[in-house]
């Protein structure tokens, strides 16, 4: 049911807010706690971090769970977290708070991935996670940079407050139109680990990791990329996040239809933007017109990074859609913090012009992956035939 999809989508949407959120203010952020960018950087990559190192873990824990229960656990403490940052706290305890959720953001994707594709045809449910995977694009064109924006009109914490109203009205709905989904037959922890042993998949999960490293070397440095490299002030890096998102709302609805058609060239096409992206920046230079048209491509081209790479991931083990879905997540966020880590490493040593050429070294990596998975299948048919 696309209901079901929708009410996914409106929960990742509160998730992302909340992970992502803090790109467009971490100057301000640095400012107010007289710390530098890249310290102020662990906001995201500690957060990341955290759920690489605990989603496979959480997931199968509460695989056998009421659905509903456990996204509404997850979103309660996104809630929370938003409501305890937007009051300032000391820097340990806004560290404290944003790691919270991020145990649970995982199981929450994995969940809302099983919920929207559980009553599906098969030939429909790409397209289904594509509308709960939309949640990223769409939290990049409405709340990330309207909370940016507001960040620079008033101050940083009202970003905070619009992750918490978020998570709010994701609660809700959640509560009000789910029914109850409790687990009919929980799979053994056996059955699911074993997936790990398969080449194609453990090829797949590399790509993933190698796709967003090369993606979040710069998107985490997103504001402080535009500012210092390109000249432009805090309002207009929040425009340039609604540019981003929008281009990004119709990229991940693109993906979602070439998905269903053919899932490693559509990975490949948009995985391109990682080589083509950093290019495109050098050569704009000063040119702000040039810089927006970009923004643009980078926006359409990076947007359904997510979605590409679960989906690629779960090609290769179709039968375990949910701890599938979990290990991409948190490999996903394994390589948001090696990104934002290196990002940070490249500003405080070189200056974040450089940062870019970060993500074609990478972009290179995941491609061999994707050529190497190709190999991998062709052998294993020719074996099969034979």
């Amino acid at each position: 049911m696309k209901k079901f999809a929708y009410i996914g989508c409106l929960g990742f949407l509160a998730v992302i807010t909340t992970e992502f959120g803090i790109i467009g203010i971490l100057p301000q952020v640095a400012d107010h706690y007289e710390i530098t960018i890249d310290k102020a950087g662990y906001l995201l990559s500690a957060f990341a971090l955290v759920i690489a190192l605990s989603g496979p873990f959480m997931t199968l824990l509460a695989s056998g769970f009421d659905r509903k229960k456990v996204m509404l656990t997850a979103i309660f403490i996104f809630m929370i977290t938003g409501i305890v940052s937007s009051f300032s706290p000391p820097y340990w305890l806004l560290m404290l708070v944003r790691i919270l959720p991020a145990f649970l953001q995982p199981v929450y994707i994995a969940t809302a991935l099983a919920v929207a594709v559980s009553h599906a045809d098969k030939k429909r449910e790409n397209e289904l996670m594509s509308i709960v995977f939309s949640g990223v694009a769409i939290a990049m064109v409405t709340t990330v940079p309207f909370a940016t924006w507001l960040a620079s009109l008033w101050s940083w914490e009202y970003s905070f407050i619009v992750q918490a109203v978020v998570s709010i009205v994701a609660l809700t709905s959640i509560y009000f139109v789910l029914p109850p989904m409790p687990v009919k037959e929980k799979k053994s922890y056996r059955s699911q680990l074993k997936i790990l042993k398969q080449p194609t998949f453990i090829v797949s999960t590399a790509m993933n990791f190698f796709m967003i490293t090369a993606w979040f070397s710069t998107y985490s440095y997103f504001a402080e990329y535009l500012n210092k490299a390109k000249g432009m002030d805090a309002a207009m890096v929040s425009y340039m996040l609604f540019l981003f998102g929008i281009i990004g709302v119709f990229a991940n609805w693109i993906a979602g239809k070439m998905l269903n058609r053919s899932v490693a060239k559509t990975t490949a096409f948009f995985l391109s933007g990682t080589i083509l992206v950093p290019i495109l920046l050098y050569i704009s230079d000063g040119n702000n017109l040039a810089t927006i048209v970009v923004i643009g491509i980078w926006g359409f081209l990076y947007s359904p990074s997510f979605l590409n790479a679960s989906t690629y991931m779960i090609s290769s083990v179709p039968d375990s859609l949910e701890f599938g879905n979990s290990l991409a997540t948190s490999f996903g966020n394994l390589g948001v913090t090696l990104g934002t880590t290196i990002g940070g490493w490249i500003i405080i040593t070189k200056g974040v012009s450089y940062n870019p050429w970060v993500g074609i070294v990478f972009g290179v990596l995941a491609f061999v992956m994707i050529g190497l998975r190709s190999f991998l299948e062709q052998s294993e048919r020719k074996s099969f035939s034979d």
